[in-house]
């Protein structure tokens, strides 16, 4: 069986895990009725993140030059703009797509595969979309909050949208085991060390870390959903005990083994770009 429907099979199964912990949840947060099951999984992958996988990205920062990790970020960012261009199109959004297949067109060329991220440098904005975003631009509610193991925070709606990107994943349907899986684990370990000089700004704003990186996914989420402009909100403030610091974006800030979706967090700039300028 190829790893990428074991990959599938082990997200079904932590669904179904949830689904049977749920009687064991002691959360008040509505979106968050299986808090009891998230936050084991939670401490699980949090151990398993300073043991493993943030050694293994500070190795690797210590180890690779920055010219070297933006190469290497760049290229699998660029590899991913095909399926972005296909969520644009399905989300009634052409013009964006367009712009994507440009992007992948000119950085795969004139970038010399994907290493050199040319295209921003000519204008052509990069965008972030995935199926899951894509069911919920078309109506589809968030579902449960989940926390996978080593996949990290979810919701099942982006579980499910989760699965079908990565079927359609250009790096899992490599047929050479050894090849997919040396860059399936170099792009896990690229994107954690984007994430390592946010660790001391979430461990310092977040009283409850666990709160804080859910409400973090959850409202970036829906930023993205919404392109950066959401409703307003029913009830507007986080709720209470969520540890989220005056001053600090939540949706920026947060990192956890499986964030591994790079943000930069306001006057942090992350590897291989400039400081980033709040949207």
């Amino acid at each position: 069986m190829k790893w990428g429907n074991d990959r599938r099979f082990f997200a079904a199964a932590a669904i179904l895990a949830a689904a049977l912990g749920g009687c064991a949840s002691t959360g008040n947060d509505p979106r968050d009725p299986l808090e009891g099951f998230n936050r084991a999984m939670f401490g699980f992958n949090e151990g398993l993140d300073k043991v493993v996988v943030r050694p293994v990205a500070q190795a690797y920062e210590t180890v690779a030059p920055l010219p070297v990790r933006t190469g290497v970020s760049n290229a699998f960012s660029n590899v991913g703009d095909l399926w972005i261009a296909v969520n644009n199109l399905l989300q009634g959004k052409p013009g964006e797509a367009g712009a994507d297949l440009g992007r992948l067109l000119i950085n795969s060329t004139i970038g010399i595969l994907g290493l050199f991220d040319v295209a921003s440098e000519m204008g052509l904005e990069k965008h972030e979309e995935d199926f899951g975003q894509t069911l919920g631009r078309w109506g589809t509610g968030d579902g449960a909050y989940l926390v996978l193991p080593v996949l990290g925070p979810r919701t099942v709606r982006d579980t499910f949208g989760l699965a079908l990107d990565s079927y359609l994943d250009p790096v899992w349907q490599l047929d050479h085991v050894p090849t997919r899986n040396s860059l399936v684990a170099g792009r896990f370990v690229s994107d954690r060390a984007a994430f390592l000089p946010v660790d001391r700004v979430v461990r310092e704003a977040a009283l409850d870390k666990y709160a804080y990186v859910r409400d973090a996914y959850l409202q970036r989420r829906r930023s993205l959903i919404h392109d950066g402009n959401p409703p307003r909100e029913r009830f507007g403030a986080a709720p209470a005990g969520t540890g989220i610091a005056s001053g600090v974006d939540p949706a920026r800030a947060s990192t956890n083994l499986l964030l591994v979706e790079a943000e930069p967090v306001a006057g942090i700039p992350v590897e291989g770009q400039d400081a980033p300028v709040p949207r």
